[in-house]
């Protein structure tokens, strides 16, 4: 470990041949004498995102020409103002910003283009990675230093943790500097679920050799994209990651802003890992109403007796799944959201409800790609319980508990 001079504290790791530089100050522990609850609330009330420390990369942005990655969340915690706007009164030279799926202030709707245009309140010109834009690497050699700030959720197919790998690969390519602004991780206290490790699998929704609750935030991914030399041809990014203050995964932490159209609050954040793998079968899980990912149903009674009828909402996907029929299933609204953790014990359930099965997988390699193998599928299919499930995964994911500590910035939650 090497040390270098700042008005920080700061250290230098060099976990990797071209150094993942951490700007970090040390974390606040709450009294020992409070109850977990207690310690939450206060950790949350001092957490300090990487975005709200302008004294630790405002100094790396002077005299150059700045990219942003960003979204609707990317947003400091004061006064929930958009970094861009930010920036451009701090007088940093920002050129442009690549927009994710949901566009830069959030926009776009699932599944929709989003192009090349122009940011209505900063000015700023927005391009998509999305598509093979074949411009990017231009726009990226126009300038000295990528910013990276969005709000990840902790799930593996949150497509955000891919946008951030296509950025890395963009400045490992041209040799720019990356700068993390890092953000709690909502669902941080899971590690859970199979990992992935078959290419033949690999998407957007399974872009990493990880598990589907990852237990990372997104400074910790960018960190083990570059210690795992996942990028192409090996090649690592000139890494800078800005910490949070006063986090540790333990912390559940509930989201300002909402990270999309179809995650609306923070339960819906909670179960959206559990949840999500209905969308490699026939069953909605509320997109197109006003509880997406909180509700659960079939056009069938046998389901259950709380009823819903998907419909169009402004921000979501217009191809809705069952839009106008009729659903019967469960109401997950009154739910604890901060007990809620990853299971398979919905999708079995409806699985095992469903009078004819060789309707409920209607996507069944998106669902594949989805859980990061067929293997899942097939155990239900199966008949096989979670507890079985579960056991049958738990090597892969002690294996990849090795890995992912080696690239921690904060208390693990374990």
């Amino acid at each position: 470990m090497k040390c270098k001079p700042h008005p920080l504290v700061i250290y230098v790791c060099h976990m990797v041949a071209i150094a993942t530089i951490v700007i970090c100050v040390s974390c606040q522990s709450s009294s020992k004498t409070s109850s977990p609850a207690e310690q939450n609330a206060n950790q949350s009330s001092q957490l300090q995102l990487g975005a709200d420390q302008l004294e630790a990369y405002l100094p790396l942005l002077k005299d150059k020409k700045v990219g942003l990655m960003g979204n609707q969340t990317t947003v400091l915690s004061a006064n929930l103002e958009h970094l861009a706007d930010v920036l451009q009164r701090e007088k940093v030279d920002l050129r442009f910003a690549f927009a994710p799926e949901h566009g830069f202030r959030g926009e776009i709707e699932r599944g929709e283009q989003v192009s090349n245009d122009r940011d209505e309140k900063s000015g700023l010109p927005l391009y998509t990675l999305y598509g093979g834009n074949e411009k990017q690497d231009s726009i990226v050699q126009s300038i000295d230093v990528m910013i990276f700030d969005i709000q990840d959720v902790g799930a593996r197919f949150y497509t955000y943790m891919a946008s951030l790998h296509h950025l890395m690969e963009l400045c490992a390519k041209h040799n720019k500097h990356l700068i993390v602004l890092d953000r709690p991780n909502p669902c941080g206290d899971q590690i859970d679920g199979p990992v992935r490790h078959d290419d033949k699998f690999k998407a957007d929704i399974s872009f990493h050799k990880v598990a589907i609750m990852h237990g990372l935030t997104m400074g910790e991914m960018a960190q083990m994209i570059n210690g795992e030399k996942w990028l192409e041809e090996g090649r690592q990014c000139n890494l800078t990651v800005i910490p949070l203050k006063n986090y540790h995964h333990a912390l559940v932490y509930k989201l300002p802003v909402i990270p999309s159209p179809s995650l609306p609050n923070h339960l819906s954040v909670r179960l959206y890992g559990s949840l999500c793998l209905f969308e490699g079968t026939s069953i909605s899980e509320g997109r197109g109403t006003d509880w997406p990912f909180q509700v659960i149903g079939y056009p069938d009674p046998v389901f259950g007796s709380f009823q819903f009828t998907p419909g169009e909402k402004s921000g979501m996907a217009k191809h809705v799944a069952g839009k106008g029929e009729l659903h019967y299933g469960l109401d997950l609204r009154g739910l604890d959201p901060d007990k809620q953790t990853f299971t398979l014990k919905y999708v079995l359930d409806f699985y095992n409800k469903m009078p004819d099965k060789s309707k409920f997988f209607s996507r069944a390699e998106f669902f594949d790609k989805l859980a990061g193998t067929d293997v899942l599928r097939k155990q239900i299919i199966a008949g096989l319980s979670e507890s079985e499930i579960k056991a049958s995964w738990q090597e892969d994911l002690d294996q990849y508990k090795q890995m992912r500590h080696k690239y921690l910035l904060y208390p693990d939650a374990e």
